[in-house]
């Protein structure tokens, strides 16, 4: 009797370890395939696709089949194939700079404009660093010192499409400067228009905490002598919201009949409204690209989305009353001459869409005849992050890293689709290369060509853009909602034939989110 019953046990005990293994055993395959190594190459990550192209034979990149990262790191992990380095995509070296800024990072408590202590991080001694100013075609030489940032520091050109080596992302295109290093970026601004700079180094946290600032690029022909050109930077110092780093309204003075041209910046990770009080406006421009023909506007509210930029210009009345340009609510910018204390304006119900705002015009290629056809379906679902368990982004159905490498030929027609499939609105940018947006849900787009950078993308949208492959290198793709970006929602655009010698992780801690 006693000896059955042992037997009992055992085949209870092995039926219970059988059924654990079975529970357990996906889990633990799962959890083994999420973990990144403590260094690795995003040459290596996920799976290439061709967009519906053959690769080419030295494009160093395995088939559409090979999961690299997903799969322990096998197949061309830690191999370097021959092609050209993303280093050596660099502006003339001996051309000399018209415009030279140095630039010294420090971690430290700072105050802002109107006194509050904020502990974070400072770009000589301010944040916002310094406005950078350019004029279009002017070689810009900037020297960026990191005095006290623990983790290392880059900067980021925000929508200005520098050449690759210059794009400053820590572990795809230079290594994180770490305490007393230097790094120098040299660029050509080449495009008139509204930008930004940021680190590219722990981004999520740094840019939070400060270590941001405007870039202006004026056009080589100067506008009439009647305007006034004002930066309006947003951004959230532990919750409160600023302008140029200050709370409450920011004052420009402008006199009657005078253009105003105001350069909104979001450096926040959600869209932000604005709109006018006192005057019409225009659209001038989104993304440092101006509109063509943009009409006046009354009584609507422009969405700008985060990393994005708008351009709203304003003619100031004949009668001297003030205007206030509302940056996400109550206060923003005040124009005025004689008075700077114009009453607030609700926020319009209507919101203006680019879509149909202004003309349309020439893009200079044909869209509807690409050569590389790639869709981007952002999505969500539980499982393993580096091991970490939880509900993740998804790109195409794969978490982070088993994510898509775009790949391209210079010169490429490149026609996207992204769809938005996650519950949460997220603001796609792409490094490197304006996007003009061809349709959203299907609707045609009939208005000014409506070029972006940073593209937000609410739940449920889809969204058809196309460029032109013109700017080669390894490029990030991803979404500037920061904290997004570091649970997943990153996938990188590369060129065949061009090779990264960085590696995320490291000896200098490279962590581009």
């Amino acid at each position: 009797m006693n000896e059955t019953r042992r037997r009992g046990a055992r085949v209870r005990l092995a039926v219970a370890g059988a059924a654990t293994v079975a529970l357990l055993g996906p889990l633990v395959w799962l959890w083994v395939g999420s973990l990144t190594p403590d260094t690795y190459s995003v040459m290596d990550m996920g799976y290439a696709d061709y967009g519906g192209r053959t690769p080419a034979p030295a494009a160093g990149l395995p088939d559409h089949s090979a999961h690299l990262m997903g799969a322990g790191m096998h197949g061309h992990a830690g191999h370097t194939p021959a092609g050209r380095s993303v280093t050596s995509f660099t502006p003339d070296p001996g051309r000399p700079a018209d415009v030279a800024v140095t630039l010294t990072a420090r971690r430290e408590r700072f105050r802002l404009a109107g006194g509050r202590s904020v502990d974070g991080y400072t770009l000589n001694g301010t944040s916002p660093g310094p406005v950078i100013h350019a004029t279009a075609g002017q070689l810009v030489q900037v020297t960026l010192v990191n005095e006290s940032v623990p983790d290392g520091i880059t900067l980021h050109w925000h929508g200005l499409d520098v050449p690759n080596a210059e794009d400053g992302v820590a572990g795809v295109t230079q290594d994180a400067v770490r305490v007393g290093g230097s790094f120098v970026y040299r660029f050509v601004a080449d495009q008139a228009g509204t930008f930004w700079y940021h680190s590219h180094q722990v981004s999520h946290e740094q840019v939070r905490r400060g270590l941001l600032g405007a870039l202006v690029v004026a056009p080589a022909v100067r506008p009439p002598a009647r305007t006034v050109d004002t930066v309006a930077l947003l951004h959230l110092y532990d919750g409160a919201r600023t302008v140029n780093g200050r709370e409450g309204d920011v004052r420009v003075r402008a006199l009657p009949g005078d253009r105003v041209r105001v350069r909104v910046i979001n450096t926040e990770n959600g869209e932000t409204p604005v709109w006018v009080g006192g005057a019409p406006f225009r659209l001038v421009a989104v993304d440092g690209t101006d509109l063509n023909e943009p009409s006046p506007v009354r009584d609507a509210a422009v969405p700008v989305t985060a990393g994005g930029r708008a351009d709203i210009e304003v003619t100031m009345p004949a009668d001297g009353a003030p205007v206030r340009v509302h940056i996400g609510g109550p206060t923003g910018v005040v124009l005025g001459s004689r008075s700077y204390d114009p009453p607030a304006a609700p926020r319009p119900t209507t919101t203006l869409d680019p879509l149909s705002y202004g003309r349309p015009a020439p893009i200079g290629f044909d869209p509807d005849s690409p050569d590389r056809r790639f869709t981007y379906d952002i999505g969500r679902r539980p499982g393993f992050l580096d091991g970490r368990p939880g509900v993740w982004w998804t790109i195409n159905g794969h978490m982070f890293p088993d994510v898509p490498m775009f790949v391209v030929a210079e010169g490429d027609v490149v026609r996207v689709r992204i769809a938005n499939d996650s519950g949460e609105p997220h603001p796609m940018h792409l490094h490197g290369h304006h996007a003009v947006v061809l349709a959203r849900d299907g609707v045609r787009a009939t208005g000014s060509p409506w070029w972006v950078d940073s593209l937000d993308v609410g739940d449920g949208e889809t969204y058809d853009i196309a460029f032109v492959a013109d700017n080669p290198g390894i490029w990030m793709d991803h979404c500037h909602n920061l904290p997004h970006a570091t649970e997943g929602l990153v996938a990188h655009l590369m060129y065949e034939g061009v090779t990264t010698p960085f590696t995320v992780g490291g000896p200098d801690g490279n962590a581009p989110e």
